[in-house]
């Protein structure tokens, strides 16, 4: 009801809006967007891949308070979940199956550098949501220039448009306290970054507090008109405690309840179930223009972890320490006005070395070691591109990596069940074929053919039951997809639908034992249909007393479907994959008065999806409302906004990240209800 209640106040907006005389310049200069995914800047509007592109203004309007979840979900076919504060997970077209919590088969750049380890891990939760100033997401299997994966690419970007030194305070109804403080400036050739973050939370359930601390850098020196070094890195440590799932009836009766315990198996406080994730990443990257056609990139970046699980079973340790080397040529040519190409020729490499040990947990204090292992993932692939572009008309993109995976483990000195192995993975070619074609100036057609391939992760490898699993077997798959773009003049509405089938081979599937262990298993195949359509409209623009009113929608509409499925005797052919609703649709509309308040409004669908494989329980479908008021004011040389909101305005009832497939039923992870959050900003902008 609420979602049509914004799509009839968009269409008698738009009306009035667009019925109007208004005068437009129309020496005015289209700013179009840029996506820089595919290795220099090409036109969002007229690129053959489907992708999305979120700014800096993007991530300021919107409510990143507590996380990026609201912003992430706006954009159709992607979801992020949110188990209990800290504890996330991101999905593109159903990427689900294999997430416990964390990412699995997306690859995320952090600054041009793979966040991803050589063993599919991501740990996208130690960043801090403020330091972000661009996002952009690549959907569906792109191996074309970024190796193995099924699901899609995220980039994250921290560089600031602006020179200014900022800070900010917030808090909400549960416990919330986030700080910030970034610098952002450039002194001749040299421009830098620091941004320092403190967020904390008692959290709504019991036994979900979360505390991260959070130190990024990063600086760029031109040495001379060709040269660029550049260094990024962080410094993060993450605390979160975990509540576990609950079955419907512990969740209707009780939802802010922790896990309780059960004849055989202790409760999540008893054990002192949580996470605690110490990180260091750095990269340097050096890129060098040799002339107007060619230029060279070549980054080299690491990242160690220390990481503690204290779960129900055991406790867990790893020492993870990660490699990545990445290196590219970019040959571009404009021939006259009427053709234009690029290549692109290069490769990255990455090992991963994980000692991982496992205790008996004693009351969330370590006891005897029981299983130790060494596990050493390693990754790498080359790859080549050739992008056409015909008058600008006519865009044509042809591109493949060459993918090779191997992971090798052995006894540490503590283990007392040693398992010694090699296991090299079968190379696997990802070609992609990719075209757009300039229908009239407002309209473009286009097409994708591109194969994804994702190895199995360390975490699925070796899952939580500390056993090593040599039987998995990588995802791959097949994607095809029809997309269409249109815009009016000066781009004051903006559509892009997307139509993909996705066949994919030997998904992987999460299990849960009867100890509440972790087990992986390749699930046969998958049939993924879907329709994406993503809008964006500004609807007034003007000196009335509305100067701004923006609106945006996101439609995803996904028939996911197992095939070729059956373990232990039970076939699971035909039924819904599992935790992918058909229906989701996302709308938010941005006004901004005369009188400077400005007003953020969000609603969020989210339908019925099932829980297990069996398809025999389901999460409901949900409304979340989310409402934000901010008011832009100047003090002395400051510039300040200061804000408040409500999160789940109609205090709905709703799991927002579920166990899949969990045992005894413990699907739900209760969400907050009502929430009110309020935050005070301060920019000092560089003096010109």
């Amino acid at each position: 009801m609420n979602r049509l209640i914004f799509v009839a106040i968009f269409c008698v907006l738009t009306n009035k809006a667009f019925s109007q005389n208004q005068v437009i310049d129309t020496t005015k200069v289209l700013n179009e967007v840029t996506v820089k995914a595919y290795l220099s800047d090409q036109k969002l509007f007229n690129s053959p891949s489907s992708a999305v592109v979120i700014n800096q203004q993007q991530l300021q309007k919107n409510n990143t308070t507590q996380s990026l979840l609201p912003i992430l979900n706006s954009v159709a076919g992607v979801k992020m979940e949110e188990r209990s504060p800290g504890s996330y997970r991101i999905s593109i077209r159903g990427s689900l199956l294999r997430s416990p919590f964390g990412v699995r088969n997306l690859k995320v750049y952090y600054d041009d550098m793979p966040l991803t380890d050589a063993g599919g891990n991501t740990y996208i939760n130690l960043i801090d949501q403020s330091a972000i100033k661009n996002i952009e997401i690549l959907k569906g299997p792109d191996g074309s220039l970024f190796g193995a994966n099924s699901g899609g690419v995220i980039l994250l970007n921290t560089k600031s448009q602006t020179q200014e030194i900022t800070a900010s305070s917030a808090g909400d109804t549960y416990g919330l306290l986030k700080v910030n403080a970034a610098v952002n400036q450039q002194i001749k050739n040299l421009a830098y970054n620091f941004f320092f973050g403190k967020q904390s939370s008692t959290g709504y359930r019991e036994h979900s507090a979360m505390q991260r601390n959070f130190f990024n850098a990063s600086q760029s020196l031109r040495y001379n008109e060709k040269g660029t070094i550049k260094f990024s890195g962080f410094i993060s440590t993450l605390d979160y405690e975990t509540p576990g799932g609950l079955t419907q009836l512990q969740y209707n009766n009780n939802p802010q309840q922790a896990r309780l315990a059960t004849a055989t198996l202790p409760s999540a406080v008893t054990q002192q179930a949580g996470i605690y994730n110490k990180s260091l990443f750095g990269g340097l990257t050096h890129q060098y223009q040799f002339n107007t056609n060619w230029k060279h990139v070549f980054s080299v970046s690491g990242l160690t972890t220390l990481f503690e699980n204290p779960f129900i079973t055991n406790y867990e340790r790893r020492n993870e320490n990660s490699l990545s080397l990445r290196t590219y040529f970019v040959y571009q040519k404009d021939l006259k006005t009427d053709f234009k190409y690029q290549w692109n020729i290069g490769g990255e490499f990455q090992n991963t070395n994980s000692e991982i040990r496992n205790y008996q947990n004693n009351e969330g204090i370590e006891g005897d070691i029981f299983a130790a292992d060494k596990i050493r993932n390693q990754s790498y692939f080359a790859f080549t591109r050739l992008a056409l572009s015909f008058k600008d008309k006519l865009n044509i993109e042809v591109s493949s990596s060459i993918n090779f995976a191997n992971y090798s483990f052995k006894p540490l000195a503590e283990s007392i069940n040693p398992v010694l192995g090699f296991q090299p993975l079968t190379p696997q070619l990802m070609p992609k074929l990719a075209l757009s074609y300039t229908i009239i100036d407002e309209i473009v057609a286009r097409g994708i053919i591109s194969r994804g391939f994702s190895a199995p992760t360390t975490a699925e490898i070796r899952a939580s039951d500390a056993i090593i699993n040599t039987n998995l077997k990588p995802e791959t798959g097949w994607n095809y997809e029809l997309g269409l773009r249109w815009r009016t003049p000066f781009e004051r509405v903006y559509v892009d639908a997307s139509a993909f089938y996705y066949k994919l081979n030997n998904a992987i599937v999460r299990s849960v034992n009867a100890n509440d262990e972790d087990n992986f298993v390749n699930a046969g195949g998958t049939d993924q249909k879907g329709l994406e359509v993503q809008l964006f409209a500004d609807i007034i623009k003007g000196d009335n007393s509305i100067r701004l009113l923006n609106f945006s929608s996101g439609l995803t509409l996904s028939n996911f479907k197992f095939t070729n499925y059956t373990i232990a005797g039970t076939d699971f052919s035909g039924n819904k994959l599992t935790g992918i609703p058909n229906f989701a649709a996302t709308s938010s509309m941005k006004i901004d008065f005369k009188n400077k308040i400005e007003l953020f409004l969000q609603h969020q669908f989210i339908g019925k999806s099932s829980l297990n494989d069996a398809e025999t329980a389901f999460a409901d479908s949900y409304h979340l409302i989310l409402s934000k008021v901010s008011y832009p004011f100047s003090f002395k040389k400051f510039n300040c906004n200061a804000y408040l909101g409500v999160d789940n305005l109609l205090n709905q009832k709703y799991s927002l990240g579920n166990d899949l497939n969990a045992f005894g039923g413990r699907f739900f992870n209760a969400a907050a209800p009502i929430n009110c959050f309020f935050g005070l900003g301060f920019n000092l902008p560089h003096p010109r």
